[in-house]
């Protein structure tokens, strides 16, 4: 879990925007939305340093603007 101020706030905005895809993806029945989704929802709890956690959130949300199935 996050420890310090700027983990658990990263935490919240990626998985804000997380919930956003997800439901995206639920609704137009797109999968690499959904995962992607999913995955920053999740991030959060198995990444606890705020380096990465913003590194891997950027890629996560850049992810679905490149790859379209």
């Amino acid at each position: 879990m996050p420890t310090d101020t700027s983990s658990l706030l990263w935490g919240l905005l990626f998985g804000s925007i997380g919930l956003g895809f997800l439901i995206f993806g639920k609704r137009q029945r797109k999968l690499v939305p959904f995962a992607c989704g999913l995955a920053l929802m999740l991030l959060p709890y198995f990444v606890s340093s705020s380096l990465p956690l913003v590194a891997l959130g950027i890629v996560l949300v850049a992810f679905p603007y490149f790859v379209r199935l």
